[in-house]
């Protein structure tokens, strides 16, 4: 039976760590004409793969505008050039472009041209990381999946500037100037079918408010937070995986029973100030608390009560904890017998 928990844990992360290919991608690439044809329309900057007639490779190439891209073209890749604006001209005739990766540019959101991207109707991934965007290049078009702003200099997030993006499953700010004032009131709203939403590297001294209710990873890594609200996962229902690494929080800004959900998997609160071992629920499977300030861990106080799960009652009882680090700390060996009675499905201790 512990076969099932690994699979439900699997499948998770393959809903979570969400890659490449949607099944929108999966559409046959071929149905286009010889690619001694195909080649004939592949701007000279750029290379044209035959036998991936769908894409078009401008990358490294030291462009400092968009070269005229072919109507055939679902993926382009421009990064690491040197484009500083983009306007509709060089996309005129491409109205079928799904995936955008400009990472690695110069592009200020003052030379995007306005409904650039909202114009494209059946984009679904869009990268603008390493750029010098100090915004968001709204509007952006609804069918959005992904979008990647990372390590950018974006300091403020508008209300209703996500209000149509009803698709949107990822949402990368992290390594911004966001701040605590940085989200305006309901700036997340719309954002129906976000799961995965990264904030790490910032300046935030609070939990971030108004997370979509499908909300299921949650990065917070190198902020500055102190503390965490009662309840404050309430709104978060299907939260699993958790990264506060990095942070101020110590004992007295974490609530009792704030991470004791059933929904978490996987809580990371290395290097933080804590000095007790925070109570979780018999669900969770990885915890990092490393190189916080515990000094001691008992077992019989730390231990959750016991699980039960409907679908399979042959499975063991007992908390489902398989990895637990504990590095850093002020803890001496041996472990606690009681921690391992308590957790008998560890499979790795880091102490």
């Amino acid at each position: 039976m512990e076969k099932q928990a690994i699979l439900r844990t699997s499948i998770y992360f393959l809903v979570l760590f969400i890659f490449t290919f949607s099944k929108t991608q999966a559409d046959d690439y071929y149905d286009l004409e010889p690619s001694h044809l195909v080649a004939f329309e592949c701007p000279k900057e750029c290379v044209c793969p035959s036998h991936f007639p769908r894409a078009l490779y401008c990358d490294s190439k030291g462009l400092k505008e968009v070269p005229p891209i072919p109507s055939r073209i679902w993926y382009l890749y421009l990064h690491n050039n040197a484009i500083e604006a983009l306007n509709e001209k060089s996309f005129v005739n491409a109205t079928q472009i799904r995936w955008i990766n400009l990472n690695k540019n110069k592009l200020t959101k003052q030379k995007i041209e306005k409904n650039f991207f909202k114009n494209m109707k059946n984009l679904l991934y869009l990268f603008l990381e390493d750029n010098e965007l100090d915004g968001i290049p709204a509007p952006l078009p609804s069918t959005l999946e992904q979008l990647r702003l990372a390590r950018n200099k974006i300091s403020k997030i508008p209300e209703g500037v996500f209000k149509n993006l009803e698709n949107l499953t990822l949402l990368d700010l992290h390594h911004n100037k966001l701040t605590d004032g940085s989200f305006q009131a309901d700036a997340l709203t719309g954002l129906k079918s976000l799961m995965q939403f990264n904030v790490a590297k910032n300046s935030l001294k609070k939990m971030p408010s108004g997370l979509p209710s499908n909300t299921i990873q949650l990065y917070l890594d190198n902020n500055n937070i102190e503390a965490i609200p009662n309840n404050y996962f309430n709104n978060i229902p299907k939260i699993a995986f958790l990264r506060l690494n990095y942070n101020k929080l110590s004992d007295s800004g974490v609530p009792a029973n704030v991470f004791n959900i059933t929904s978490m998997l996987d809580l990371q609160l290395s290097y933080n100030e804590l000095a007790s071992v925070p109570t979780v629920n018999g669900h969770l499977e990885r915890l990092h608390l490393d190189h916080n300030k515990i000094k001691n861990i008992n077992g019989t106080i730390s231990c959750p009560n016991e699980i039960r799960e409907e679908f399979d009652p042959h499975y063991p009882h007992g908390p489902r904890l398989r990895y637990l680090r504990l590095d850093g700390n002020e803890i001496q060996p041996p472990i606690p017998l009681d921690l391992i009675i308590c957790f008998r499905l560890l499979q790795t201790i880091v102490i």
